[in-house]
């Protein structure tokens, strides 16, 4: 859905936010969305993280309890 874009339609989308938001929050706009995806990165790899821990424990403990 999105690949079909293009540069025209981007163009357009841009121009349409910065109409309906104006070019003073823009800016306050985009440190939201930054802080947003930081977050969620940050979020996703503490929750890959335990998991990846959650597997190497689990043969250990079968190990000591067998």
């Amino acid at each position: 859905m999105l690949q079909n874009i293009g540069f025209p339609g981007l163009l357009m989308i841009l121009v349409v936010v910065l109409i309906i938001f104006g070019p003073s929050k823009l800016p306050e706009l985009g440190r939201a969305v930054g802080r947003t995806l930081h977050e969620f990165k940050t979020s996703a790899k503490e929750l890959v993280s335990d998991t990846k821990e959650d597997v190497i424990e689990t043969p250990k403990e079968a190990a000591s309890k067998g």
